[in-house]
C-alpha cells in the first residue's frame, strides 16, 4: 500500500503558502510510526531497552525531513528508547513535546533480549514463529489484554485531539493490534510494519476509523536504509 515517491493525501500536509490543510470537523489524522532500527541485545541481566543503531539514527532523521512538510500538532511515544529516540528529531523540527504513554509499549517490554525481527524471520526462530501465529503467550503476554490496552490508549489520544494531526511513535505489535481492531482482523500479528514506516488512520468523531496508508516508506527510498 506504499506508493513510491508519493504521499497519501493528508489534511496535515502544508500547502504552497506554508499553511496546513485543516482536517474536517472532528476528524483526527493519526500517524502510527514504527520506531527506527535499534541495536541488537543478545541477552541482558535486566530488561532489554535498546537505543537506535547508527542506521536507525539515519532513518529517524530521514523521517523527520519527510514529515517537516506536515502540520503535526501532537507527538506521543512509547516509553521504550527505540521509540522515543525515533520521535526526538521529529519533535525538534515541529517544536513539540513528546508525550509518553506506557500503554504504547511493545508486548515484549519485559524481555531480556532484543533481536531484530528481520533476523528472527531469516533464521525461522521460534520467537518469530510465535509472533507470526499470534502466540503472544510465548512472551508471557495475554494478546487480548495487550490489544485492549493499545486500543484504549489510541482512542484516548484520538478523543483528546479533535481535528488535529498527531504522530504516535510505537512498535510493530502496537500497530498490528490497532489496525487489526479497526479492520476486524482476528489475527493479531498480520503484517510487518517496516522501520519508520508511517501508517495513517482518519478517525471521525462518529467513531468511524478509515485506513489511509500502510507501510509508507518513501522517505527511505534510494537511501540504502530501507530494510525488508
Amino acid at each position: 500500500m506504499d506508493r513510491p515517491g508519493r504521499r497519501p493525501e493528508s489534511c496535515g500536509r502544508r500547502g504552497a503558502d506554508g499553511a496546513g490543510r485543516v482536517c474536517k470537523s472532528g476528524v483526527v489524522e493519526l500517524l502510527l510510526i514504527r520506531h527506527a532500527e535499534p541495536v541488537r541485545v543478545p541477552e541482558s541481566d535486566e530488561r532489554a531497552d535498546p537505543g537506535l543503531h547508527e542506521r536507525g539514527i539515519a532513518q529517524a532523521e530521514r523521517l523527520a525531513q519527510w514529515l517537516a512538510e506536515e502540520r503535526l500538532e501532537g507527538i506521543f511515544s512509547s516509553p521504550m528508547r527505540r521509540a522515543r529516540q525515533t520521535a526526538e528529531p521529529v519533535a525538534t523540527r515541529h517544536n513539540l513535546e513528546i508525550v509518553v504513554d506506557e500503554e504504547l509499549s511493545e508486548f515484549d517490554r519485559e524481555a531480556t533480549s532484543y533481536i531484530p525481527v528481520e533476523e528472527l524471520r531469516a533464521t525461522r526462530d521460534e520467537r518469530w514463529l510465535a509472533m507470526a501465529e499470534g502466540r503472544l503467550d510465548s512472551f508471557d503476554v495475554d494478546p487480548i489484554e495487550f490489544q485492549r490496552g493499545v486500543v484504549t490508549a489510541l482512542e484516548h489520544i484520538i478523543s483528546a485531539n479533535p481535528s488535529r494531526v498527531v504522530a504516535v511513535f510505537c512498535h510493530g505489535g502496537v500497530i498490528n493490534a490497532y489496525f487489526a481492531h479497526i479492520l476486524g482482523i482476528s489475527k493479531l500479528m498480520w503484517f510487518e510494519p517496516l522501520y519508520t514506516s508511517i501508517n495513517r488512520v482518519a478517525a471521525a468523531r462518529s467513531g468511524e476509523r478509515s485506513v489511509v496508508a500502510l507501510n509508507e516508506t518513501a522517505h527511505l527510498r534510494g537511501t540504502g536504509l530501507l530494510l525488508r
